[in-house]
């Protein structure tokens, strides 16, 4: 039984060692030769044999029929003139080759002859021409293939019933439409550079594509940005055609959304375009979509007198107004106390679908200023402290406030504040509707869908 142990731990001792035993062998193991180690002796015949097949070589090559070959000791000194640079790598580069070569020694120049560099380059010239000319019936084919192919994509492209039905969004349409297009262009190419057999030449072309599209990526990201903010106006509709909108401080009528720029008319009757990238990021005031807005204003009465007393009578006043809204209903605040007057706000609401929101307001101060003055109340005046300098004397200027000969006097006429007319004014809306139904562009405002 002890035997037995032993036996195993000297088989278990041995099995581990054996990995360390054969890995420092292998370390101090003696490196095999070289594979072309260079031969002591050299035979007399061996150089001409050497000179003479390197010589019968380039005797088969026009570039390097003139080099001249000599041999010594394995050495190979090459000597002459060619036509180009290439030439002379390719002469080393065969001598080298050839067996029982040590080294080569490359004395050879570039031939700088006119008549010999120019012949070689016109021949060139005329043979490219040639294979030109063959080429030309297989270039003919290829050519027609992918224009073929294009114009298969172009016509799926311009099918806008097709596209629409796909995406509603007219927006989307002409992308997806545009996509297709590419895509078949694309497919064009590929199969016309197939036929010629130069498929090779695609991956540098789309090489060279993807450099010059990160390029011109910087160069127009303001344009694709704008391009991207005029897709997600379409998708989002935040107003519809002939809204009152107030954008980044410019407020007209929503004309149309087109793929680059928001077109308003101003209240003065122009057209303004701002860029869809701008509208985008902009705070959007739509006065539109509620009918009700409410109007404020501010009137100040004297120190002395009640503000609670002129609050009721100026809500008193604007309530009698036809226009306003009992619900909600108007109310009025002590906005500030100064040193000779008291301010009081007055809020009111009314209904922009039949009253002017400007006319309104105008009419309801008008309202309240009268009825205030007519309830005693004085509407402060703007006090000036005046300084005098007595050295100085004062021009005398008449106190006569009577009407001079000639002078027309002006009688108010205007009516009461109840037979004022408040209807709003339709005529920029009508502005609006008309171009929109004579001119025919394209418009990513779409009715039937939400506004976000």
């Amino acid at each position: 039984m002890i035997r037995q142990c032993k036996a195993a731990l000297i088989a278990a001792l041995v099995t581990w060692a054996m990995p360390a035993l054969a890995q420092e062998a292998a370390s101090t193991a003696v490196p095999p030769p070289p594979a072309s180690a260079i031969a002591t002796k050299t035979a007399a015949t061996e150089n001409i044999d050497i000179a003479g097949r390197i010589r019968s070589i380039f005797s088969e090559i026009g570039a390097l029929r003139t080099v001249q070959v000599r041999v010594s000791a394995g050495v190979v000194t090459l000597s002459g003139n060619v036509p180009s640079t290439e030439d002379i790598s390719r002469a080393e580069t065969i001598a080298g080759r050839v067996a029982g070569v040590v080294t080569v020694q490359n004395d050879i120049t570039r031939n700088l002859d006119v008549n010999t560099n120019l012949t070689p380059a016109l021949g060139q010239f005329g043979d490219d021409l040639r294979d030109l000319v063959r080429v030309l019936p297989l270039l003919g084919v290829a050519l027609a293939i992918g224009v073929f192919i294009g114009f298969i994509g172009y016509m799926l492209a311009s099918i806008d019933r097709l596209w629409r039905w796909i995406a509603p969004n007219p927006f989307l349409a002409e992308l997806a439409a545009t996509f297709v297009r590419f895509v078949f262009v694309i497919l064009g190419l590929i199969a016309a550079l197939e036929v010629l057999g130069a498929t090779a030449l695609l991956g540098g072309v789309i090489g060279g594509a993807g450099v010059i599209g990160i390029a011109l990526g910087f160069a127009v990201r303001d344009t694709v940005d704008n391009y991207v903010s005029s897709l997600m106006l379409s998708l989002r509709q935040p107003f519809r055609a002939n809204d009152h909108v107030l954008i980044e401080g410019n407020e007209g009528r929503v004309v149309r959304l087109t793929s680059r720029a928001t077109v308003l008319m101003t209240l003065d009757g122009n057209h303004l375009r701002i860029p869809n990238a701008i509208v985008f990021k902009s705070v959007i005031l739509n006065y539109t979509r509620n009918s009700e807005r409410r109007f404020v204003f501010e009137l100040g009465v004297d120190a002395d007198d009640d503000p609670i007393d002129g609050m009721a009578v100026g809500l008193a006043a604007v309530n009698v107004l036809t226009f306003v809204l009992d619900t909600p209903k108007a109310t009025a605040i002590i906005q500030d106390v100064g040193d000779s007057n008291i301010v009081l706000r007055f809020f009111g609401w009314l209904d922009q679908t039949n009253t002017d929101f400007l006319n309104g307001r105008s009419l309801a101060i008008n309202t309240a200023a009268q009825a205030l003055t007519s309830a005693g109340f004085a509407l402060p005046e703007p006090i000036y402290r005046l300084r005098f300098d007595e050295s100085a004397p004062l021009p005398f200027k008449s106190m006569d406030t009577s009407p001079q000969p000639g002078a027309k006097l002006v009688k108010s006429t205007l009516p009461p504040a109840l037979d004022q007319d408040t209807s709003p004014d339709l005529h920029i809306e009508k502005l609006v509707a008309d171009e929109r139904a004579t001119t025919d562009q394209d418009d990513l405002l779409d009715s039937t869908r939400p506004i976000e």
